[in-house]
């Protein structure tokens, strides 16, 4: 329903925006893109949500079809988390399939990918499980001055690990406006989708303008592996204006609206939130971006029934202030990110919307022509909205990633040894609160082979 009346929403103007930028002459196409590529205004991150490039700037590419498959084994000393009274270590084994295609025209760019996977445990025999992996990113330039956007992954995992973000480096997103899954169940069946829509306009030299929707959803679809955590879900929309003082510096001003459920065993909580962000957007180079937000938040949150007492609670109501920033530099051989943000934010599993605190980073160096090495952490810090009782919910998040990868055979193989360590602190959620710490060695041998497309 949600994904329903954002497309509803954007079909009409989608419709009707392509016509401004016809001629008289019997339709004729519209100006190709790069007519006056110096004029045209970019998008600044705080209102497109979407993450910085993590690949250094060698390694990119656009226009080819990526196919392979990945192995990988890995030890992890804390495969049941709080289920147990102790931690069990265990060894798995991965093996995922994978396809990738890049397309670009003047126009257009669209990506899409697809990685299904198995994952065996040598002992846990109970967590054997499958993955899957999806992501569509479509980019349109409907005219020299309206942009059109669009992005959805979908994620159905047994093992956190497994998601694409702990083998690259953390996802490290400039927005304002982005969902939070820092609530980590390290091995439990999850469910997570998240998309967006964005439109442009750049009605002046300098001046632009648009409008965005975003949607989350978070399941888990067996309850008894978390016990403490809950389903959620939100869905967004924010309107902004844009103005280019130079080449290198941008500001503007955005409106955002949040919708944030979420559903505990008591009942369901629903926080709606309000916000004015001033920003300041600088481009030293094209390929280093970095951003800053603030201005106040107002939110309104009511929440069921909190056990033992059972009491109806009021309607909570207040003024918040909203702060963040973010940075991304994309060199031929190295590639550095960073982000903090503090907004209220979905409940990523926990009883209510919370105040989050996220702190992201991530560097990655090509050290030889063949070896890159990656580093990557986050930090989160979540507190409940609501009621004073909710405070045993409140927790933080720290985890951190560091892994080497050796390219063999023209790159078409790929040899990654990594270590990541994650620790959480939430003494109200069970399935975390006995065994917070996990560590786990990896080795991944990933064979890929590609070609390139023509237009």
């Amino acid at each position: 329903m949600n994904r329903f009346l954002i497309i509803c929403f954007f079909t009409p103007i989608l419709g009707v925006l392509p016509l401004w930028s016809q001629t008289d002459n019997r339709g004729a196409e519209p100006p190709a893109t790069n007519e006056h590529p110096e004029d045209t205004m970019q998008t600044p991150p705080p209102v497109t949500g979407a993450n910085y490039p993590t690949a250094v700037a060698a390694h990119e590419r656009t226009n080819y079809l990526s196919y392979g498959v990945v192995f990988t084994s890995a030890y992890n000393d804390n495969v049941q988390g709080g289920l147990s009274s102790h931690p069990i270590s265990d060894i798995s084994y991965s093996v995922a399939p994978t396809i990738e295609i890049d397309t670009t025209t003047p126009r257009l760019h669209w990506m899409g990918s697809y990685s299904p996977g198995f994952t065996l445990y040598q002992r846990t025999s109970g967590l054997n499980k499958s993955d899957q992996n999806a992501i569509f990113d479509l980019k349109y330039r409907l005219s020299p001055h309206v942009s059109f956007s669009a992005r959805d992954t979908l994620l159905k995992s047994s093992n956190v690990f497994n998601q694409p973000s702990f083998g690259t480096g953390v996802a490290i997103s400039g927005g304002a406006q982005v969902p939070n899954f820092s609530v980590i169940a390290p091995l439990a069946d999850i469910l997570t989708n998240t998309g967006s829509v964005d439109l442009s306009y750049q009605f002046a030299l300098n001046g632009m303008i648009g409008a965005s929707g975003t949607f989350t959803n978070l399941h888990y679809p067996n309850p008894s592996q978390v016990p403490g955590l809950s389903d959620s879900s939100s869905q967004g929309a924010s309107a902004f204006y844009s103005f280019r003082i130079s080449k290198m510096h941008y500001i503007g001003v955005t409106y955002q609206y949040q919708h944030l459920l979420s559903y505990p065993a008591t009942g369901l909580s629903e926080t709606q939130t309000h916000a004015v962000l001033l920003y300041y957007t600088l481009y030293p180079t094209t390929h280093f971006t970095m951003s800053f937000f603030g201005g106040p938040q107002h939110f309104d949150t009511v929440q069921p029934p909190i056990p033992p007492l059972n009491l109806q609670l009021p309607e909570t109501s207040d003024w918040t202030p909203a702060a963040g920033g973010s940075l991304s530099w994309q060199g031929r051989l190295t590639n550095l990110g960073g982000s903090y943000s503090h907004v209220v934010a979905g409940s990523g599993g926990l009883f209510n919307a919370v105040h989050l605190d996220s702190a992201t980073s991530s560097f990655k160096q090509q050290i030889t022509k063949t070896l890159t090495g990656l580093v990557a952490g986050m930090y989160t810090q979540s507190k409940v909205l609501g009621s004073p009782q909710l405070t045993g919910f409140n927790g933080h998040s720290v985890s951190g990633t560091v892994s080497l990868n050796q390219s063999l055979l023209r790159q078409h193989l790929n040899v990654e040894l990594g270590y990541t360590r994650m620790h959480q602190s939430y003494d109200g959620i069970p399935v975390l609160a006995a065994n917070p710490d996990t560590n786990r060695e990896f080795i991944s041998i990933s064979c890929q082979f590609s070609r390139p497309l023509g237009r």
